[in-house]
Parts: structure tokens; C-alpha cells; sequence
């Protein structure tokens, strides 16, 4: 059994950045990679490593899980689910725990810019995530892993802590390997093309685009967006960072490449660009919208759910019986 999985935080709200850099991508996946089964999951756990309010992050879970539905994945060939619901995360965290080393925790980029920043109340699960990180993968075995290019160290770690348990006791774990977007992976703030566009959750927020949001402002966004002095529409992330993030966002969603979009902007200035791009971008929020809205409140999101975790707690108990034998664990 070949299995992809992958898990996003239901904190804040998912914007353009996670769909076009995660959900689409784990769409065109999905119908490329036929003989794989897809786990992905609501990584609920995670989100509690810094302070959420509980109806809040209720709210988040639900519409996270109706999210990756519309966004397009076949329910036929998904396992989706709530890491809270398999405890067997957990247990594996626990013990992924006793094998990781300190400076191991504290060179991971999460812990490092929080305590950069000076965050009051830095958390002990923040500085110990990246063990329930790999527990959440070395449960099932899994094949490959999505990942944006920044999210290698996170991928590394696990493969680190699972050679090590598999050389400590026996041979327990696949190693996962990454499968990195080459486009998309890295989807950049609208007004500030030199960070990451953040789910932070604030609607005033102009860099950002959020999934649920309302359609016209979503393309005033993108007409507001910062580019540069120069009208000429190509490629230069280095030089020119606005037009070429919402060429990227541009080439995502039409599947042109960025040659073809300059050809097809050749004598015309941004505010052509920016205003088909804007059509383009509420045209495919607008029908993941349509299937959220269907599905948001309906039975067959629980029963999914349902499913979803009845697969996953099969095979999560049964590697869990076969790591308590391996470090000795259980009534002798």
C-alpha cells in the first residue's frame, strides 16, 4: 500500500496561498497519482501549541474539513480526517519524543523565530511539535509527503527521527520521501511580495486572500496589489517580486506557463493584467465557495469524517502494537 499524506493547522483561515500552494496541488496529485491512497487530515493537535480560542478553533476544524472537499479531492480515494480523533498520534508523539534530541528542537525554525520574536509564553508543545509532526507521518507508512520549499526542515526531521528508531529497534518505519511544487509552492503577500501570505484572519488584511471571503473583495485585492514602477508584464522574482508572485498565482490557476503569459500580455500594461488575473481568481474561489457552501452543513461531511477515521484507527493501531513490542513497552 502506497500512501501521500499531509495535514494542515485549522488556525486562522485558509487564504489563496494554502489552496493554490497545498489544495490544488494535492488535487493534481491525486488524479496523477493513481494507485496511491491519500491520507490527509486536519492537524487540530498542532493548533492548540499556541493559544485558540475553543469555538473558534470548533469553527476552523469544520470549515477546514469542508475546504479540502471542495477544493476537489475524489472522497472516493480520501481518508480524511481529525488527528484529535486517532489517539494513536499522540502515543507515537510521546515516544517520537524520547528519541529527539534538544538541539534538534531548538534549531527548528517554528521554536527559533517565536522566541526571536520575544512571544510571551512560549509553549513546551511548540518547542516539541516536530516529534507529534513525525509521529503523524510514521504512523501510516507514509510513501511521500507534499511540501513548499519551506517546509524541507520539517520533512527532515521525520525522516531523522524514523532512520534512528528503525536502527535503535528494527526495522518499524517507512521513510517518507517529499514531493515539492515546483510552481505555487510559495504563494507571497499581495502588498508585501517579500513574506509569505499568512492566514492571520484579519479581513482588512490587503495581502491577503482568504477562501471565504467575498468575492468582490477578493478582486479588489488583486488589483490593488503592489507591483512596480514598470508596466511590462514578465518574470523576475528578484526584480520585480509583486508581478511575478501574481504571475505565479496566474500560472497555478490557468496552467499557462510564464513564457505564454508574456506573450499574451505583450503590449499591455498591468491593469490589463491585474484585472483578467482578478476574474480569473474569483472565478475559482467562486466554485470552491459553491461546493463548500454545499457541503458546509450537510450529513456526508460527518460521514466522510466517520470513515475517515475508522481507516486511519485501523492502521494506526496496528503499527502502534508493533512499536510498544519493539521499545519494549506492555505487560511482559
Amino acid at each position: 500500500m502506497n500512501i501521500v499524506l499531509s495535514g494542515i493547522k485549522p488556525t486562522g483561515v485558509p487564504t489563496l496561498g494554502n489552496y493554490l500552494g497545498a489544495l490544488k496541488n494535492f488535487v493534481k496529485l491525486q488524479n496523477e497519482m493513481t494507485d496511491y491512497e491519500f491520507f490527509m487530515f486536519v492537524a487540530d493537535m498542532h493548533a492548540i501549541t499556541i493559544p485558540e480560542d475553543p469555538k473558534t478553533l470548533r469553527t476552523n476544524i469544520k470549515n477546514l474539513a469542508a475546504i479540502y472537499l471542495a477544493s476537489g479531492l475524489d472522497k472516493d480515494r480520501l481518508t480524511l480526517f481529525l488527528q484529535s480523533e486517532v489517539h494513536e498520534h499522540l502515543e507515537l508523539g510521546y515516544i517520537m519524543q524520547s528519541i529527539t534530541y534538544m538541539g534538534e528542537l531548538e534549531r527548528m525554525t517554528q521554536y527559533k523565530d517565536k522566541v526571536a520574536k520575544q512571544v510571551t509564553g512560549v509553549t513546551s508543545a511548540l518547542f516539541t511539535y516536530p516529534a507529534l509532526m513525525a509521529a503523524d507521518i510514521l504512523l501510516y507508512d507514509a510513501k511521500y509527503v507534499p511540501v513548499g520549499e519551506d517546509q524541507k526542515q520539517h520533512l527532515e526531521i521525520t525522516r531523522d527521527l524514523g532512520n534512528r528508531f528503525n536502527n535503535r529497534f528494527g526495522n518499524t518505519f517507512q521513510i517518507p520521501e517529499a514531493l515539492v511544487t515546483k510552481v505555487g509552492a510559495k504563494i507571497m503577500d499581495l502588498q508585501d511580495p517579500t513574506k509569505k501570505m499568512s492566514k492571520s484572519g484579519d479581513p482588512l488584511d490587503k495581502g491577503c486572500i482568504y477562501l471565504l471571503e467575498p468575492l468582490n473583495i477578493i478582486k479588489k485585492k488583486i488589483k490593488s496589489a503592489v507591483t512596480d514602477s514598470e508596466t511590462r508584464v514578465y518574470y523576475d522574482k528578484e526584480k520585480k517580486p509583486g508581478i511575478s508572485n501574481l504571475m505565479t498565482i496566474y500560472s497555478v490557476i490557468t496552467g499557462l506557463n510564464y513564457d505564454e503569459i508574456e506573450k499574451k500580455y505583450e503590449g499591455k500594461g498591468y491593469g490589463d493584467f491585474k484585472g483578467d488575473l482578478a476574474e480569473i481568481v474569483a472565478t475559482e474561489i467562486g466554485g470552491l465557495q459553491e461546493r463548500f457552501n454545499a457541503i458546509i452543513n450537510s450529513k456526508e461531511l460527518d460521514e466522510i469524517l466517520d470513515q475517515g477515521r475508522e481507516r486511519a484507527e485501523i492502521l494506526a493501531r496496528k503499527k502502534m502494537l508493533k512499536v510498544y513490542h519493539k521499545v519494549g513497552l506492555g505487560r511482559f
